[in-house]
């Protein structure tokens, strides 16, 4: 897809969404502040407006809006800012290959200034379903098939990001593989993460052949 991409920008958006499985959303708010070129990390803020809350002494649950507690009626204001802001900004690692292509791109002048930030894309979320689209078109990728509903979808923003998390679960599906996991896509459940281990594993089909070899009856 990236051989496809008819400019740096167009590859460094596939790059991101696929070398750091970020929503497309989060990319694109990405400025170039956010970038640390030194250390080579990326502070992606997280745009997803769903956070489940709850009280520390009782548990109940919370709104964003809530100031004290419907259970107990604690002032939680300062306990519900606090987990925003946790759950708003995490910091990912950029591979060496996607930062020396990010510094070209902002050394021959890729950004795009609006409303005094630096952007990192500067287009809006329709253009990069369609430049993801067209590059799969381009490299002839074909269409994805859900192996349990059987629909049939494009390649997509978000299905770049499925492909890193499969990714990384073939390569380690360990307690702290998938711990990490979690914490680099941003998910605030540990069973969203989880269900990549459903998609990249074969224990079930290795398992089940296994009791039909000649040698194990």
């Amino acid at each position: 897809m990236e051989e496809a991409a008819t400019c740096l920008r167009d590859r460094l958006l596939i790059r991101f969404l696929f070398r750091l499985g970020c929503r497309v959303s989060e990319a694109l708010a990405l400025t170039v502040e956010d970038i640390h070129l030194t250390k080579g990390l990326v502070t992606i803020v997280h745009l997803k407006s769903h956070a489940r809350l709850f009280c520390p002494d009782c548990e109940a649950k919370l709104a964003k809006a809530h100031r004290f507690c419907p259970g107990c009626g604690k002032n939680v204001a300062r306990t519900v800012m606090r987990e925003q802001e946790h759950r708003r900004r995490r910091t990912l690692p950029i591979d060496s290959e996607t930062l020396d292509m990010l510094k070209d791109y902002i050394r021959h002048g890729g950004l795009i200034s609006q409303d005094s930030k630096k952007l990192i894309f500067g287009i809006n979320r329709h253009r990069a379903w369609q430049i993801v689209r067209d590059c799969a078109e381009k490299a002839e990728l074909p269409p994805l098939v859900n192996p349990e509903t059987g629909r049939v979808r494009g390649v997509s923003p978000h299905r770049l990001r499925d492909a890193f998390a499969v990714h990384a679960m073939k390569l380690d599906d360990s307690g702290d593989g998938l711990r990490l996991l979690q914490e680099h896509l941003g998910h605030a459940s540990f069973d969203t993460t989880a269900r990549y281990r459903k998609i990249a594993g074969e224990e079930h089909r290795k398992w089940y052949e296994k009791l039909w070899r000649n040698d194990t009856y």
